[in-house]
Protein backbone atom coordinates (compact mmCIF):
# COMPACT_ATOMS: atom_id res chain seq x y z
CA UNK A 1 0.00 0.00 0.00
CA UNK A 2 1.54 3.32 -1.11
CA UNK A 3 1.52 6.24 1.29
CA UNK A 4 0.68 9.79 0.21
CA UNK A 5 3.73 11.99 -0.16
CA UNK A 6 4.34 14.01 2.99
CA UNK A 7 6.94 16.68 3.53
CA UNK A 8 9.81 15.42 5.65
CA UNK A 9 10.45 17.92 8.50
CA UNK A 10 14.09 18.54 9.24
CA UNK A 11 15.56 18.08 12.72
CA UNK A 12 15.14 21.75 13.66
CA UNK A 13 11.49 21.81 12.58
CA UNK A 14 10.79 18.68 14.59
CA UNK A 15 12.20 20.25 17.74
CA UNK A 16 10.18 23.45 17.35
CA UNK A 17 6.94 21.47 17.04
CA UNK A 18 7.88 19.16 19.91
CA UNK A 19 8.59 22.12 22.20
CA UNK A 20 5.09 23.45 21.55
CA UNK A 21 3.58 20.01 22.25
CA UNK A 22 5.62 19.62 25.45
CA UNK A 23 4.69 23.07 26.76
CA UNK A 24 0.99 22.47 26.06
CA UNK A 25 1.09 19.08 27.78
CA UNK A 26 2.84 20.45 30.87
CA UNK A 27 0.34 23.33 31.15
CA UNK A 28 -2.58 20.93 31.65
CA UNK A 29 -2.08 20.41 35.39
CA UNK A 30 0.48 20.51 38.18
CA UNK A 31 0.63 16.72 38.02
CA UNK A 32 1.45 16.85 34.28
CA UNK A 33 4.09 19.51 35.00
CA UNK A 34 5.70 17.32 37.66
CA UNK A 35 5.78 14.32 35.32
CA UNK A 36 7.34 16.33 32.52
CA UNK A 37 9.98 18.22 34.49
CA UNK A 38 12.49 15.83 36.00
CA UNK A 39 15.24 18.44 35.93
CA UNK A 40 13.35 20.76 38.30
CA UNK A 41 13.14 17.93 40.83
CA UNK A 42 16.90 17.47 40.84
CA UNK A 43 17.49 21.22 40.85
CA UNK A 44 15.53 21.22 44.09
CA UNK A 45 17.70 18.45 45.50
CA UNK A 46 20.73 20.63 44.78
CA UNK A 47 19.25 23.76 46.33
CA UNK A 48 17.06 22.33 49.11
CA UNK A 49 17.66 23.63 52.60
CA UNK A 50 16.74 20.19 53.90
CA UNK A 51 20.02 18.34 54.38
CA UNK A 52 18.75 15.43 56.45
CA UNK A 53 17.89 13.03 53.62
CA UNK A 54 18.97 9.49 54.44
CA UNK A 55 22.07 8.24 52.66
CA UNK A 56 20.91 4.95 51.16
CA UNK A 57 22.94 2.06 49.77
CA UNK A 58 24.40 2.46 46.27
CA UNK A 59 21.88 0.64 44.06
CA UNK A 60 20.23 1.20 40.70
CA UNK A 61 17.33 3.63 41.07
CA UNK A 62 14.68 4.69 38.53
CA UNK A 63 15.64 8.36 38.80
CA UNK A 64 12.23 9.50 37.51
CA UNK A 65 9.85 7.52 39.67
CA UNK A 66 6.47 9.17 39.07
CA UNK A 67 3.17 7.29 38.77
CA UNK A 68 3.15 7.30 34.96
CA UNK A 69 6.43 5.40 34.93
CA UNK A 70 4.87 2.35 36.59
CA UNK A 71 2.52 -0.13 34.99
CA UNK A 72 2.02 -3.65 33.64
CA UNK A 73 5.08 -5.07 31.87
CA UNK A 74 5.20 -8.40 30.06
CA UNK A 75 8.34 -10.53 29.98
CA UNK A 76 9.57 -12.41 26.91
CA UNK A 77 7.18 -15.29 27.67
CA UNK A 78 4.13 -13.11 28.29
CA UNK A 79 4.06 -13.12 32.11
CA UNK A 80 2.76 -9.76 33.36
CA UNK A 81 3.72 -7.83 36.50
CA UNK A 82 3.54 -4.22 37.66
CA UNK A 83 7.07 -2.85 37.35
CA UNK A 84 8.92 0.38 36.58
CA UNK A 85 8.45 0.98 32.85
CA UNK A 86 10.74 3.91 31.98
CA UNK A 87 14.42 3.88 32.93
CA UNK A 88 15.83 6.85 30.98
CA UNK A 89 17.09 8.45 34.22
CA UNK A 90 18.36 5.30 35.90
CA UNK A 91 21.66 5.59 37.78
CA UNK A 92 23.39 4.03 40.76
CA UNK A 93 22.24 6.50 43.36
CA UNK A 94 20.28 7.15 46.53
CA UNK A 95 17.04 5.11 46.69
CA UNK A 96 15.47 7.87 48.82
CA UNK A 97 15.23 9.96 45.64
CA UNK A 98 12.80 7.46 44.08
CA UNK A 99 10.61 7.48 47.18
CA UNK A 100 10.47 11.29 47.31
CA UNK A 101 9.78 11.56 43.56
CA UNK A 102 6.91 9.06 43.83
CA UNK A 103 5.53 10.91 46.86
CA UNK A 104 5.61 14.22 44.96
CA UNK A 105 3.77 12.65 42.01
CA UNK A 106 1.08 11.20 44.28
CA UNK A 107 0.69 14.46 46.24
CA UNK A 108 0.15 16.51 43.07
CA UNK A 109 -2.34 13.91 41.81
CA UNK A 110 -4.23 14.32 45.10
CA UNK A 111 -4.24 18.12 44.71
CA UNK A 112 -5.48 17.79 41.15
CA UNK A 113 -8.29 15.57 42.44
CA UNK A 114 -9.31 18.25 44.99
CA UNK A 115 -8.62 15.93 47.91
CA UNK A 116 -8.17 17.53 51.36
CA UNK A 117 -4.74 18.04 52.86
CA UNK A 118 -5.40 15.35 55.47
CA UNK A 119 -5.67 12.82 52.63
CA UNK A 120 -2.24 13.85 51.39
CA UNK A 121 -0.83 13.25 54.89
CA UNK A 122 -2.45 9.80 54.92
CA UNK A 123 -1.05 9.07 51.44
CA UNK A 124 2.50 9.87 52.57
CA UNK A 125 2.05 7.60 55.58
CA UNK A 126 0.77 4.82 53.31
CA UNK A 127 3.64 5.48 50.89
CA UNK A 128 6.20 4.94 53.61
CA UNK A 129 4.41 1.87 54.98
CA UNK A 130 4.31 0.24 51.55
CA UNK A 131 7.98 0.96 50.86
CA UNK A 132 9.06 -0.39 54.27
CA UNK A 133 6.93 -3.50 53.71
CA UNK A 134 9.04 -4.35 50.65
CA UNK A 135 11.98 -5.12 52.94
CA UNK A 136 10.03 -7.84 54.77
CA UNK A 137 11.35 -11.21 53.55
CA UNK A 138 7.79 -12.52 53.10
CA UNK A 139 6.57 -9.49 51.15
CA UNK A 140 5.36 -10.01 47.58
CA UNK A 141 3.61 -7.29 45.56
CA UNK A 142 1.93 -9.97 43.42
CA UNK A 143 0.13 -11.42 46.44
CA UNK A 144 -1.06 -8.05 47.77
CA UNK A 145 -4.58 -6.89 46.93
CA UNK A 146 -4.23 -4.37 44.13
CA UNK A 147 -6.10 -1.03 44.16
CA UNK A 148 -8.97 -0.80 41.69
CA UNK A 149 -7.07 1.49 39.29
CA UNK A 150 -4.29 -1.12 39.13
CA UNK A 151 -6.73 -4.04 38.74
CA UNK A 152 -8.40 -2.26 35.81
CA UNK A 153 -5.15 -1.72 33.92
CA UNK A 154 -4.01 -5.29 34.67
CA UNK A 155 -7.25 -6.72 33.28
CA UNK A 156 -6.75 -4.61 30.17
CA UNK A 157 -3.14 -5.80 29.83
CA UNK A 158 -4.11 -9.48 30.13
CA UNK A 159 -6.79 -9.31 27.41
CA UNK A 160 -4.75 -7.34 24.87
CA UNK A 161 -3.42 -8.90 21.66
CA UNK A 162 -1.37 -7.80 18.66
CA UNK A 163 -4.54 -6.40 17.04
CA UNK A 164 -5.09 -4.07 20.00
CA UNK A 165 -1.50 -2.83 19.77
CA UNK A 166 -1.67 -2.40 16.00
CA UNK A 167 -4.93 -0.44 16.09
CA UNK A 168 -3.66 1.70 18.95
CA UNK A 169 -0.25 2.47 17.49
CA UNK A 170 -0.84 2.03 13.76
CA UNK A 171 -4.60 2.75 13.43
CA UNK A 172 -4.94 -0.56 11.56
CA UNK A 173 -3.48 -4.05 11.33
CA UNK A 174 -2.04 -3.36 7.87
CA UNK A 175 1.78 -3.47 7.81
CA UNK A 176 2.42 0.28 7.51
CA UNK A 177 2.87 3.15 9.95
CA UNK A 178 0.35 5.96 9.28
CA UNK A 179 1.68 9.52 9.26
CA UNK A 180 -0.10 12.07 11.43
CA UNK A 181 0.17 13.61 14.89
CA UNK A 182 1.92 10.56 16.37
CA UNK A 183 4.21 9.52 13.52
CA UNK A 184 6.18 11.75 11.15
CA UNK A 185 7.92 10.72 7.91
CA UNK A 186 11.66 10.29 7.94
CA UNK A 187 14.31 11.00 5.35
CA UNK A 188 15.77 8.39 3.01
CA UNK A 189 19.04 8.63 4.91
CA UNK A 190 17.33 7.92 8.25
CA UNK A 191 15.50 4.93 6.81
CA UNK A 192 18.69 3.54 5.30
CA UNK A 193 20.46 3.82 8.66
CA UNK A 194 17.57 2.05 10.41
CA UNK A 195 17.57 -0.77 7.85
CA UNK A 196 21.32 -1.13 8.32
CA UNK A 197 20.85 -1.28 12.11
CA UNK A 198 18.47 -4.22 11.83
CA UNK A 199 20.94 -6.15 9.72
CA UNK A 200 23.19 -6.54 12.76
CA UNK A 201 22.97 -9.92 14.46
CA UNK A 202 22.79 -8.46 17.99
CA UNK A 203 19.76 -6.38 16.99
CA UNK A 204 17.89 -8.99 14.96
CA UNK A 205 18.35 -11.43 17.86
CA UNK A 206 16.20 -9.11 20.02
CA UNK A 207 13.32 -9.36 17.54
CA UNK A 208 13.62 -13.14 17.12
CA UNK A 209 14.07 -13.96 20.82
CA UNK A 210 10.61 -12.97 22.01
CA UNK A 211 7.47 -15.11 22.08
CA UNK A 212 9.20 -18.29 20.96
CA UNK A 213 10.34 -17.06 17.55
CA UNK A 214 13.23 -19.05 16.03
CA UNK A 215 16.64 -17.38 16.20
CA UNK A 216 17.10 -18.21 12.52
CA UNK A 217 14.11 -16.08 11.49
CA UNK A 218 14.83 -13.36 8.94
CA UNK A 219 14.06 -9.79 10.05
CA UNK A 220 12.81 -7.26 7.47
CA UNK A 221 12.09 -3.58 8.04
CA UNK A 222 8.61 -2.94 6.60
CA UNK A 223 8.23 0.67 7.65
CA UNK A 224 9.72 3.31 9.95
CA UNK A 225 8.71 6.74 11.23
CA UNK A 226 9.77 9.40 13.69
CA UNK A 227 7.74 8.83 16.85
CA UNK A 228 6.25 11.87 18.54
CA UNK A 229 6.23 10.96 22.23
CA UNK A 230 5.65 14.30 23.94
CA UNK A 231 8.31 15.37 26.41
CA UNK A 232 10.42 12.25 25.88
CA UNK A 233 10.97 12.97 22.16
CA UNK A 234 12.36 16.46 22.56
CA UNK A 235 15.97 16.79 21.52
CA UNK A 236 16.57 13.10 20.90
CA UNK A 237 16.21 10.37 18.30
CA UNK A 238 12.91 8.52 18.58
CA UNK A 239 11.62 6.07 15.98
CA UNK A 240 8.93 3.43 15.58
CA UNK A 241 9.97 0.56 13.31
CA UNK A 242 7.61 -2.08 11.94
CA UNK A 243 9.35 -5.42 11.39
CA UNK A 244 8.43 -8.67 9.73
CA UNK A 245 10.00 -11.63 11.53
CA UNK A 246 9.89 -14.97 9.75
CA UNK A 247 8.74 -17.92 11.78
CA UNK A 248 5.75 -16.53 13.66
CA UNK A 249 3.50 -19.30 14.95
CA UNK A 250 0.44 -17.29 16.08
CA UNK A 251 -1.60 -14.46 14.57
CA UNK A 252 0.41 -11.26 14.45
CA UNK A 253 3.53 -13.01 15.74
CA UNK A 254 5.39 -12.39 12.49
CA UNK A 255 4.98 -8.62 12.93
CA UNK A 256 6.43 -6.48 15.67
CA UNK A 257 6.82 -2.80 16.48
CA UNK A 258 10.25 -1.81 17.71
CA UNK A 259 10.79 1.35 19.74
CA UNK A 260 14.12 3.12 19.21
CA UNK A 261 14.94 5.80 21.77
CA UNK A 262 18.12 7.77 22.17
CA UNK A 263 19.94 7.32 25.46
CA UNK A 264 20.85 10.70 26.93
CA UNK A 265 22.73 11.86 30.01
CA UNK A 266 20.71 11.33 33.18
CA UNK A 267 19.67 14.32 35.27
CA UNK A 268 19.52 12.07 38.34
CA UNK A 269 22.70 12.33 40.44
CA UNK A 270 24.84 9.22 40.67
CA UNK A 271 26.80 8.24 43.74
CA UNK A 272 30.46 9.27 43.40
CA UNK A 273 32.89 6.41 43.02
CA UNK A 274 30.33 3.99 41.60
CA UNK A 275 30.91 2.11 38.35
CA UNK A 276 28.29 2.44 35.61
CA UNK A 277 28.43 2.01 31.81
CA UNK A 278 29.67 5.21 30.19
CA UNK A 279 27.41 4.63 27.20
CA UNK A 280 23.98 6.07 28.08
CA UNK A 281 22.05 3.34 26.25
CA UNK A 282 24.00 0.59 28.02
CA UNK A 283 23.38 2.38 31.33
CA UNK A 284 19.61 2.33 30.73
CA UNK A 285 19.60 -1.35 29.78
CA UNK A 286 21.71 -2.31 32.81
CA UNK A 287 19.47 -0.32 35.14
CA UNK A 288 16.38 -1.99 33.67
CA UNK A 289 17.81 -5.46 34.26
CA UNK A 290 18.18 -4.66 37.96
CA UNK A 291 14.96 -2.70 38.53
CA UNK A 292 12.51 -4.19 36.02
CA UNK A 293 13.63 -7.67 34.93
CA UNK A 294 10.62 -8.12 32.62
CA UNK A 295 11.63 -5.04 30.67
CA UNK A 296 15.39 -5.48 30.95
CA UNK A 297 15.40 -8.82 29.16
CA UNK A 298 13.58 -7.21 26.21
CA UNK A 299 16.01 -4.34 25.66
CA UNK A 300 19.26 -3.87 23.77
CA UNK A 301 21.77 -1.03 23.49
CA UNK A 302 22.98 -0.03 20.02
CA UNK A 303 24.21 2.96 18.04
CA UNK A 304 22.35 4.96 15.39
CA UNK A 305 23.62 8.09 13.64
CA UNK A 306 26.62 7.98 15.95
CA UNK A 307 24.39 8.22 19.05
CA UNK A 308 23.55 5.61 21.70
CA UNK A 309 20.02 4.19 21.36
CA UNK A 310 17.88 1.72 23.29
CA UNK A 311 15.74 -0.78 21.38
CA UNK A 312 12.80 -2.72 22.71
CA UNK A 313 9.84 -4.46 21.17
CA UNK A 314 6.50 -3.03 22.18
CA UNK A 315 4.15 -5.67 23.53
CA UNK A 316 0.35 -5.28 23.81
CA UNK A 317 0.54 -5.86 27.57
CA UNK A 318 2.79 -2.86 28.26
CA UNK A 319 0.59 -0.09 29.67
CA UNK A 320 1.06 2.91 31.93
CA UNK A 321 -0.92 3.77 35.03
CA UNK A 322 -2.97 6.90 34.39
CA UNK A 323 -3.72 8.50 37.75
CA UNK A 324 -5.12 11.91 36.90
CA UNK A 325 -8.14 11.66 39.19
CA UNK A 326 -8.14 9.62 42.38
CA UNK A 327 -10.69 9.03 45.16
CA UNK A 328 -10.09 9.65 48.85
CA UNK A 329 -10.13 5.98 49.92
CA UNK A 330 -8.22 4.69 46.92
CA UNK A 331 -5.50 7.32 47.37
CA UNK A 332 -3.95 5.48 50.32
CA UNK A 333 -4.24 2.08 48.61
CA UNK A 334 -2.51 3.35 45.47
CA UNK A 335 0.28 5.04 47.46
CA UNK A 336 0.97 1.93 49.50
CA UNK A 337 0.91 -0.45 46.54
CA UNK A 338 3.11 1.59 44.20
CA UNK A 339 5.63 2.22 46.98
CA UNK A 340 5.73 -1.55 47.58
CA UNK A 341 6.51 -2.15 43.88
CA UNK A 342 9.32 0.42 43.94
CA UNK A 343 10.60 -0.89 47.28
CA UNK A 344 10.85 -4.42 45.94
CA UNK A 345 12.78 -3.16 42.88
CA UNK A 346 15.25 -1.68 45.36
CA UNK A 347 15.24 -4.54 47.87
CA UNK A 348 16.09 -7.24 45.31
CA UNK A 349 19.46 -5.51 44.87
CA UNK A 350 20.37 -5.69 48.58
CA UNK A 351 21.48 -8.51 50.85
CA UNK A 352 19.77 -9.15 54.19
CA UNK A 353 22.06 -6.94 56.27
CA UNK A 354 21.86 -4.05 53.83
CA UNK A 355 18.06 -4.23 53.79
CA UNK A 356 17.93 -4.15 57.58
CA UNK A 357 20.36 -1.24 57.77
CA UNK A 358 18.49 0.76 55.12
CA UNK A 359 15.15 0.23 56.83
CA UNK A 360 16.60 1.50 60.10
CA UNK A 361 17.99 4.58 58.33
CA UNK A 362 14.62 5.22 56.66
CA UNK A 363 12.87 5.37 60.02
CA UNK A 364 15.23 8.00 61.32
CA UNK A 365 13.42 11.20 62.50
CA UNK A 366 10.06 9.44 62.56
CA UNK A 367 7.77 11.44 64.85
CA UNK A 368 4.65 10.71 66.89
CA UNK A 369 2.58 13.29 64.98
CA UNK A 370 2.80 11.55 61.57
CA UNK A 371 3.49 7.92 60.76
CA UNK A 372 6.23 8.77 58.25
CA UNK A 373 9.76 10.17 58.68
CA UNK A 374 10.05 13.93 58.96
CA UNK A 375 12.57 14.05 56.09
CA UNK A 376 10.05 12.44 53.72
CA UNK A 377 7.13 14.64 54.70
CA UNK A 378 9.20 17.86 54.68
CA UNK A 379 10.72 17.03 51.30
CA UNK A 380 7.37 16.40 49.64
CA UNK A 381 5.77 19.52 51.15
CA UNK A 382 8.64 21.71 49.96
CA UNK A 383 8.62 20.11 46.53
CA UNK A 384 4.85 20.55 46.08
CA UNK A 385 5.23 24.26 46.82
CA UNK A 386 8.24 24.61 44.53
CA UNK A 387 6.54 22.82 41.64
CA UNK A 388 3.28 24.74 42.12
CA UNK A 389 5.22 27.97 41.68
CA UNK A 390 7.09 26.56 38.69
CA UNK A 391 3.84 25.32 37.13
CA UNK A 392 2.12 28.71 37.35
CA UNK A 393 5.18 30.41 35.87
CA UNK A 394 5.18 27.83 33.05
CA UNK A 395 1.50 28.57 32.39
CA UNK A 396 2.22 32.32 32.30
CA UNK A 397 4.95 31.84 29.69
CA UNK A 398 2.75 29.42 27.73
CA UNK A 399 -0.17 31.87 27.68
CA UNK A 400 2.08 34.73 26.54
CA UNK A 401 3.54 32.59 23.75
CA UNK A 402 0.04 31.51 22.64
CA UNK A 403 -1.11 35.14 22.58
Amino acid sequence: MLKPKTKVPDSESRQDILKLKRNAKMARSTHAYVRGNTIKFYDWLEEAEIRSLPHGPAIWICGDCHTGNLGPIADAKGKIEIQIRDLDQTVIGNPAHDLIRLGLSLATAARGSALPGVTTINMIEALFAGYAEAFDKDSDANSVRRPEVVRVVMREAVRRSWKHLARERLDDVQPTIPFGNRFWPISKKERAEIVSLFEKASVTQLATSLRGRPDTGEVTVLDAAYWVKGCSSLGRLRYAVLLDVDGGVIEGDDLCIMDIKEGVKAAAPRYPGTSMPRDHAERVVEGARHLSPHLGERMRAASLQGRPVILRELLPQDLKLEIEQIGQTEAMEVARYLALVVGQAHARQMDKNTRRSWLSELRRTKTKSIDAPLWLWSSIVELVGSHETGYLEHCRRYALAAA
